[in-house]
């Protein structure tokens, strides 16, 4: 077990960096400063130059080049925040040594096990070391894995000269689980040909295709009076609201979508007969179909309108879209992230993101950006896990990857 890359994970997951969607500054949290300063102090140990914390708790780094070689500048970046889906306070991890295949009591209590039936996968790890919750908190290995392992990685080169590599850059943002995390990221300041994102689930995940992404949030007015006299006169917005979700279609919801389908998928529904706020998320790889899925619930928006008097208004709002478009002129990146992870072992699942990572919307404001395992499981819950291993593999990957871009005598990826 590498255990400055354990210590330096079990660190970053003490300090409590849930962001906030329902707040508009940068961070969300006062408390993802915390993190954003450690990690500027931690760089400035180990040596690295040009580190900076900018005003929005941005922290980047460079490792100067150690040849001669005009090679293209390759940045990794993976964010500090953890998800608002359940609380990343207080986290306590327990590590598994040696794990040979049992279900894993978290919390005794209340029953909280994470059981070999009900994620399988698990037992793809046995003979390894584990880090798990304890059953309260999520862990935070997304994306402060990603985060440790990038740091450990630069760690190593600087102490292994003899690893020939060209300029490398490093950037951790803040918010990217409430998907702002690339809306301020200084592009140009950070001054790479291409990076990547090491926010990915399982080992030898390799990411470049991702949902384009919307947003449709809708407001219905209904008529509140006492049922006792509500004959011809009540119109009740729940039920307004519910007929909406029972004329999309039923198939492609989340639940019964995977791979390159895609979906809308009710994410909130709240409000009383008089008035409803509802929200939709709707996601598709194919832009078409995106189109589509947009044109669908604007129609039946225009529909129900006609039906019970103009009732309903529909804002629809882009988020981020595939970065497939400006990852394909450049594809040698992904090939060098393949590569890679081939030659320290590691076996290479390509596979669509069902989401989205700071990597799309960076890719959008140039700077190519495909994305890398940093090992983990189930992430934004309490039955989130990491195998150490996976984290060991994925500092090598990283090392390997700088490795090889030191063999590109370009500077720009658009030259290729």
């Amino acid at each position: 077990m590498d255990n400055k890359l354990i210590n330096r994970f079990l660190k970053y997951v003490s300090i409590d960096t849930q962001s906030d969607e329902t707040k508009k500054n940068c961070p969300s949290t006062e408390k993802q400063w915390e993190l954003a300063n450690l990690l500027f102090s931690e760089l400035t140990e180990l040596g690295l130059q040009d580190i900076a914390i900018d005003k929005n708790a941005y922290v980047t780094a460079t490792l100067p080049s150690n040849t001669d070689k005009d090679t293209p500048v390759v940045g990794f970046i993976s964010h500090m925040d953890t998800s608002p889906d359940m609380s990343g306070k207080d986290v306590k991890p327990r590590i598994i040594h040696n794990y040979q295949g049992q279900d894993i009591i978290l919390d005794e209590p209340a029953g909280i096990i994470l059981k070999t039936s009900e994620f399988p996968e698990l037992l793809r790890y046995i003979g390894q070391d584990l880090i798990t919750t304890n059953g309260t908190t999520l862990l935070g290995a997304d994306d402060k894995a990603g985060i440790a392992e990038i740091v450990t990685a630069m760690e190593y080169l600087i102490q292994h000269p003899e690893i020939k590599h060209g300029t490398i850059k490093i950037g951790f943002t803040p918010d990217e689980e409430i998907g702002r995390g690339a809306d301020l990221f200084d592009v140009k300041s950070f001054n790479a040909d291409f990076a990547y994102t090491v926010d990915g689930g399982q080992i030898g995940e390799l990411e470049y295709e991702n949902f384009n992404a919307a947003l449709a949030s809708i407001q219905i007015q209904g008529r509140n009076v006492h049922p006792g006299t509500a004959k011809d006169q009540m119109i009740n917005a729940l039920l307004l609201g519910m007929e909406l979700n029972m004329m999309l279609p039923p198939h492609q919801r989340p639940g019964h979508t995977e791979g390159y389908e895609g979906f809308f998928h009710l994410i909130d529904f709240h409000g009383t007969v008089e008035s409803v706020g509802m929200r939709y998320i709707i996601r598709d790889h194919d832009w078409d179909k995106f189109e589509g899925k947009k044109k669908l619930i604007q129609e039946t928006v225009n529909f129900l309108n006609l039906k019970h008097g103009d009732r309903y208004t529909l804002v629809l709002q882009d988020q981020y879209f595939n970065m497939k478009e400006k990852i394909e002129p450049v594809r040698y990146i992904v090939d060098i992230a393949e590569q890679a992870m081939k030659e320290v072992g590691v076996s290479v699942i390509k596979k669509p993101i069902r989401g989205g990572t700071d990597g799309s919307k960076l890719s959008f404001m140039g700077l190519p950006c495909p994305n890398i395992f940093a090992g983990g499981h189930n992430f934004h819950g309490k039955y989130e896990y990491i195998p150490v291993q996976s984290m060991e593999k994925s500092v090598r990957v990283i090392v390997k990857i700088c490795e090889l871009v030191a063999k590109v005598e370009v500077k720009s990826p658009k030259a290729i």
